[in-house]
């Protein structure tokens, strides 16, 4: 299972996750279906509906059944075959999904082959996948990117997840500027600090950093500011200036303007936006408040 330092670090590359269909179909495979070694640099989803087949993934073999959804990871040496004369009627995607500059796959090991209780919503995801990927607009790379989502976390919330073994020293470097970031975030930070918490030249740090979360270190940095800012607004009663100091704002007044900025409301606003909606909601706390 995954670690909660490695959980944390792999909540923050998901920020910034990218994820692109290049290929989905319904297909009756022929008797000759198959392939041997090869190193595909995308992921596989089969969805088998019916047939036999045999699939090899390193130097672990597979038999995937009817009503089974087999994940094929990128970057894996894979070969396969139809079996028995009867080969696979299946759904399939190709895909792609980096987090930071790697795929998911490629930090994360899962159990490969799962059996899914809902076969007929299954097979209704996937035939709406293909039919938004036929279609050419903006709407339909949309739709599709939300269906393939789905798709995946069907199965990642239906198996174990580990971080890769050879992955472990880098989500752990990843973590420790997560930590080092979210314990100061009341203080001035600076790049170069970031970078000697992890001992990397500070020229070499910024160019790692944007790599794995999607941005420059500064900008990830004001980010948890404003995150910290929404925590304390949300669920203490500290002043406006309270909040700021916490959250790493010297000046009331820059703090006020970049939050608005970032979340179109003043924080006092936000405060009132936030507590009217838990009012709504039922919330008991807020109810006693206004009581």
């Amino acid at each position: 299972m995954v670690r909660t330092s490695e959980q944390h670090a792999l909540s923050e590359l998901l920020q910034s996750l990218q994820l692109k269909l290049l290929m989905a179909h319904k297909t009756q495979v022929s008797l000759n279906w198959g392939e041997t070694n090869s190193v595909p640099e995308y992921n596989k989803l089969y969805f088998i509906c019916e047939g036999e087949g045999w699939i090899r993934i390193g130097n672990d073999d597979y038999y995937p059944k009817p009503g089974q959804l087999f994940l094929t990871p990128a970057h894996t040496k894979i070969s396969f075959s139809s079996l028995n004369h009867r080969p696979y009627l299946k759904y399939w995607c190709h895909f792609n999904i980096m987090a930071g500059p790697l795929d998911l796959f490629q930090w994360i090991g899962v159990p490969l082959c799962i059996n899914i209780q809902d076969t007929n919503r299954m097979m209704r995801l996937f035939h709406e996948l293909i039919e938004w990927h036929k279609q050419d607009s903006i709407v339909a790379r949309l739709r599709e990117k939300a269906v393939l989502l789905e798709i995946i976390s069907c199965f990642l919330e239906s198996v174990p997840i580990r971080v890769l073994q050879h992955r472990t020293e880098e989500m752990n470097r990843l973590n420790v500027i997560q930590q080092y970031v979210d314990s100061r975030l009341h203080m001035s930070i600076s790049v170069d600090q970031m970078a000697e918490a992890v001992h990397l030249h500070p020229n070499y740090f910024s160019s790692y950093f944007k790599k794995h979360f999607g941005m420059p270190p500064l900008k990830y940095v004001s980010r948890k500011r404003i995150d910290r800012a929404k925590q304390l607004l949300t669920t203490t009663s500290r002043s406006i200036k309270e909040v700021a100091d916490q959250s790493g704002f010297k000046e009331t007044n820059h703090f006020t303007k970049f939050f608005r900025k970032e979340t179109n409301l003043t924080p006092t606003d936000y405060r009132t936006a936030y507590s009217e909606k838990r009012l709504l909601q039922g919330d008991d706390s807020i109810i006693k408040a206004h009581s």
